[in-house]
């Protein structure tokens, strides 16, 4: 972002209640923490349910922000530094649209292609993957983390260059509307959707609900842009649908990572971007032979799981709109990493092997963790730490003990259900016919660290998965500590 301060008052309809030195100073960057502020950045004071960043802006101009948008008065203390640091102090209504207001502002001087991902589950996987992909070619401005919120979105916008090629924006999506809102100024080129899966149920109803809450983002890409749908998704025609793909204009391009003869889909939907020969080693990671109209490369990924193919040949799809080439396509992907908390594999103090995916759950990747899990090689016990999955609503019983029968196919030596609702993922794993002597429920976090503390050891593996509210990622730290 490159805005004067008279820009951002203008685009946000705010009052300048002091001016900078001079009005036109240009603010370059974004934060809306104190101790992230660099010098001329817009801070922006969000008033939280605990933590009220009005009370911080003194801190943030010291810091040398050149300017700050609040929606009530400052303090003496961020007034004086405010003054003493030539920052200026930009009041509106509402900061939270403020920031949107703003990001549309900047979107309209963005000159590069900007791509819009979204989906039940590998969003963020798929995210990271596009970015290592397209920044082998090109700069390349992507979602921070799993920053896809109301806030996140724009400031995705606000990060990018005027110039800058490639704008990847991961949206998250709690509601119908929600993507079509955020989309009325991210303005996308291009939109992918990873899958229709069960995630938010609670709040939509159906997969069919879901499915027109996800193609919102389809729907938003114009004539001349790209719409990207997995064909292997039981949903792929409701999302070309929905999306009214064909309506607008846009090309549809279909990708297929499960390794199927792509002439076994309608040929509406049949693939021209896909995997053939798809395997997984013994420590559980994919190569796959890459398809393509440009040609074929073999791509051997560092990341665990079959799940992975998908993920991978998505971003394949996109960077193949922009002209990349199989080899170079099949280099990046081989070199991009996991996030923090996704699949991170460990070796704990013990010799134990941890796999840390405990930063969020949902029934699709509690599947696919399971499924990789056992496609490691272990040479000792295997055990799979699995807590409660939110924000299922009616299905959330059936989907736990669904999950249950998943673990109890998934040669665990032990298997540890972490909360109430995991009490189902328990009743549907003895259901399946794992020993009752194999399970065991407990009801947090720490008790499932006391369960395991002194019972592994060096050729022994654990899964850690539940819902980002269930602070999983306790155990992962108490069975690596001193790592």
């Amino acid at each position: 972002m490159q805005l004067s301060v008279h820009d951002i008052a203008e685009a946000t309809g705010g009052a300048i209640m002091m001016p900078a030195d001079p009005i036109y100073r240009t603010v370059r960057g974004i934060s809306w923490d104190s101790r992230t502020v660099e010098r001329d950045d817009l801070y922006i004071a969000l008033e939280g349910e605990r933590v009220d960043g009005h009370a911080f802006c003194g801190h943030a101009f010291r810091a040398g922000s050149a300017c700050a948008l609040v929606q009530k008065p400052l303090g003496p203390d961020a007034i004086d530094a405010a003054r003493i640091s030539g920052a200026a102090v930009i009041r509106v209504p509402d900061v939270m649209r403020a920031v949107r207001d703003l990001a549309a502002r900047w979107r309209g001087r963005l000159d590069g292609k900007v791509i819009a991902l979204t989906g039940s589950s590998g969003k963020t996987s798929t995210k990271n993957m596009v970015r290592d992909v397209l920044s082998a070619a090109m700069e390349v401005c992507a979602t921070e983390g799993n920053q896809n919120n109301e806030l996140g979105v724009p400031a995705t916008l606000l990060r990018a260059g005027e110039h800058t090629p490639a704008v990847v924006v991961e949206m998250g999506m709690r509601g119908l509307h929600q993507l079509e809102d955020l989309c009325s100024f991210v303005k996308p080129d291009l939109a992918l959707v990873t899958n229709v899966g069960t995630s938010h149920m609670e709040l939509l109803g159906s997969r069919d609900n879901i499915a027109r809450a996800k193609a919102e983002a389809l729907a938003a890409v114009p004539g001349t842009g790209c719409v990207f749908v997995n064909s292997s998704d039981d949903f792929a025609r409701e999302l070309v649908e929905y999306g009214r793909v064909r309506e607008h204009g846009a090309e549809l391009i279909c990708y297929d990572g499960s390794g199927a003869d792509p002439l076994d889909y309608p040929a509406d939907l049949c693939p021209t971007i896909f995997a053939a020969d798809v395997g997984l080693d013994a420590e559980g990671f994919p190569s796959f032979m890459l398809c393509t109209p440009a040609g074929k490369a073999p791509v051997k990924l560092a990341l665990r799981g079959a799940h992975s193919v998908h993920n991978a040949v998505a971003a394949a799809a996109i960077a193949c709109t922009f002209g990349l080439q199989p080899d170079l396509i099949a280099q990046a992907l081989a070199g991009s990493r996991a996030s923090s908390g996704r699949q991170d594999v460990i070796t704990a103090p013990s010799g134990a092997v941890v796999v840390d995916d405990a930063y969020n759950a949902n029934p699709d990747s509690m599947r696919a963790s399971l499924a990789m899990f056992s496609s490691m090689r272990l040479d000792g016990l295997r055990v799979a730490v699995l807590g409660d999955m939110g924000e299922l609503g009616a299905l959330s019983p059936a989907a736990h003990r669904e999950v249950g029968a998943q673990a109890a196919g998934a040669s665990l030596d032990r298997l540890i259900c972490v909360g109430e609702l995991a009490r189902g993922i328990a009743d549907g794993a003895r259901a399946a016919g794992m020993p009752a002597s194999a399970v065991l429920e407990v009801p947090d976090a720490h008790a499932a660290l006391a369960a395991l503390e002194g019972s592994l050891s060096a050729g022994d593996g654990v899964l850690v998965k539940a819902s980002h509210s269930m602070h999983l990622e306790q155990v992962v730290e108490g069975l690596t500590a001193s790592c």
